[in-house]
């Protein structure tokens, strides 16, 4: 894995590459993580057989800190930095491919790139306007982590615990994450959501022309699989949500086997086309 910083506008961005020379995927990690969460997928055969990049978002990991927090820790804001990326490491047709909050901005972005090849995500249920986060997401006091500027470490590793399967805990590259993440990030973005400063993604599911991959950890503690069973998405990726058996909200970091010879599928399916 190679990182580097690029300019995208006004911030500096870190990206990781995986060097790969087959089809392209651009990876955008969950909230107060970043693109070393990913180190499994761009380090491993997957990523020597396609060419696989990460970033860190804005705030995160080693990527620069807002200069206008309330423009750049929203959907609309990352998704622009997404776009930014991906216009400059001529990633045009790259598959996106998004965890948890990841998920929403890959979404949020598919308008800015008309010739990706499709998006895969997972810990994601697409909301609309007013987004149904009682019918979306599974009742778990951790969630409110997500969105506050400051946390006490029991805060952070119960946010963690609610990350993987039940029983488990966070890794330590979970809280160093979290310790990199400029901590307005999580607030500005639970005040963009409840402002509705978002697309609907119902409304992007139902009307997307491009496969969509959704990929769902048996034992989620966050996401309600009945919610994502119920979507109207036309392009779903084999007609259904795909399960992950042994794995929470990461099972990229907890089954990356299964996980990896997911998105091979997908990138390979979705490049057939």
């Amino acid at each position: 894995m190679q990182t580097s910083q690029i300019q995208v506008g006004n911030m500096s961005i870190t990206v990781h590459d995986s060097q790969g020379t087959g089809p392209t995927a651009l990876f955008i990690h969950g909230n107060s993580s970043n693109g070393k969460t990913f180190q499994g997928q761009l380090d491993g055969p997957l990523g020597e057989n396609f060419r696989l990049v990460a970033l860190d978002l804005p705030g995160h990991g080693t990527s620069g800190r807002a200069v206008d927090p309330a423009d750049t820790y929203n959907m609309p804001g990352y998704a622009k930095v997404v776009a930014g990326v991906i216009e400059q490491l001529e990633l045009s047709d790259a598959v996106l491919i998004g965890w948890s909050l990841g998920g929403h901005i890959a979404l949020e972005a598919a308008k800015h790139l008309p010739d990706s090849k499709g998006i895969l995500i997972w810990g994601t249920p697409p909301v609309g306007i007013p987004p149904a986060m009682d019918r979306a997401f599974l009742p778990n006091p951790a969630m409110g982590a997500a969105f506050q500027n400051e946390l006490s470490q029991a805060e952070i590793a119960a946010f963690g615990a609610a990350c993987v399967k039940p029983g488990e805990e966070a890794d330590e590259e979970f809280f160093e994450g979290f310790k990199q993440t400029d901590g307005l990030a999580r607030l500005h973005m639970g005040g963009s959501i409840g402002a509705a400063n978002y697309e609907d993604e119902l409304k992007i599911v139902a009307y997307l022309t491009k496969p969509l991959a959704i990929l769902q950890g048996e034992h989620e503690q966050l996401v309600n699989l009945d919610y994502l069973n119920n979507l109207d998405a036309p392009t779903l990726w084999r007609r259904a949500v795909q399960i992950i058996p042994d794995a929470g909200h990461s099972p990229h970091l907890e089954q990356p086997e299964t996980f990896n010879a997911l998105v091979e599928a997908f990138l390979t399916d979705t490049n057939r086309q």
